[in-house]
């Protein structure tokens, strides 16, 4: 079986929802149709950014119904599944193979700890549930409560199609570790917890990450120069890009990307309770970094 390659930058896209919960369309497809004119290699809806955990099932069905349609088949969407239970986690990937995604991120939800089978478990069955499509496989042990271990992950690259890695655990060094024991088995997206262009020179394939939806033109460059190996000038601009990284790890992320999108002239809405948004002084550090950026 031959899948759909993925590399390069995928934005996390938020989940534009109103205070009565309907999914707000157009801004979303705007949204779509901003980041693809922008270059982004794929879309991945539901990700940690798309507040994913705060959705119901039939928001996190438009949600990836909007971004299929708005698409229109030019980018790879990798959408993700998110549940407890793996019942509920092959029919989300199942149904969103239907909608028309390209792949899917599999993330692991839990209340009890997993153990180590159970984890492999999990993932596996994903994969087997959809084994046309590739499978992005999403470690973040900030908050996981079952996160897959570096044994987890050898024995997942044996799946025919989990072909790819997320990991955000901002400890690089792990993903050398993890290079080292799958090889080429897996190939590895970078998150916005580690330095994209440092995991491009380990061999990363690219990232998935919220503030790509905030600088899709400089994340494109950013990817282009260290495709071309020209490491002095990616530094460079990733030393600039670095100051959106870190004031998003200051305050709620999804509270950040949509009040960065807001600023910009996107009206996607407040996090979704009980998250606030950013107040009045936190929004202006943020847009003053964008015009700094030249963002705005």
């Amino acid at each position: 079986m031959k899948f759909k390659s993925l590399q390069g930058v995928f934005p996390y896209l938020v989940s534009p929802v109103d205070a009565h919960g309907n999914v707000l369309d157009t801004v979303l497809g705007d949204l779509v149709e901003h980041l693809i004119k922008a270059g982004v290699h794929g879309l991945t809806p539901l990700g940690s950014t798309g507040e994913f955990a705060y959705l119901n099932w039939s928001q996190r069905c438009r949600i990836v119904d909007i971004v299929v349609e708005a698409n229109a088949g030019r980018v790879p969407v990798v959408a993700g599944v998110a549940a407890t239970t793996i019942a509920e986690a092959t029919h989300q990937a199942q149904h969103f193979v239907e909608i028309g995604v390209d792949g899917i991120l599999a993330i692991l939800e839990a209340y009890f700890p997993i153990s180590h089978a159970g984890v492999v478990n999990y993932f596996s069955a994903i994969a087997h549930a959809v084994p046309d499509h590739p499978i992005v496989l999403y470690t973040n042990p900030q908050f996981q409560r079952s996160d897959l271990s570096l044994e987890s992950i050898r024995q997942l690259a044996q799946v025919a199609n989990i072909l790819y890695l997320k990991d955000a655990s901002s400890n690089t060094g792990r993903l050398l570790s993890i290079m080292n024991l799958v090889g080429d088995q897996l190939k590895i997206f970078s998150a916005s917890a580690h330095i994209p262009a440092c995991v491009m020179l380990l061999g990363g394939v690219g990232w998935m990450a919220g503030p790509a939806c905030v600088v899709p033109e400089q994340s494109v460059r950013l990817y282009q120069l260290a495709r071309q190996k020209c490491w002095d000038e990616a530094m460079t601009l990733q030393r600039e890009l670095w100051s959106i990284n870190q004031v998003f790890a200051k305050y709620n992320l999804a509270a950040c990307i949509k009040a960065a999108l807001e600023i910009q002239g996107f009206p996607v809405a407040d996090p979704l309770p009980p998250q606030f948004p950013l107040a009045g002084t936190e929004r202006q550090e943020i847009a003053e970094i964008l015009s700094r950026l030249a963002v705005l």
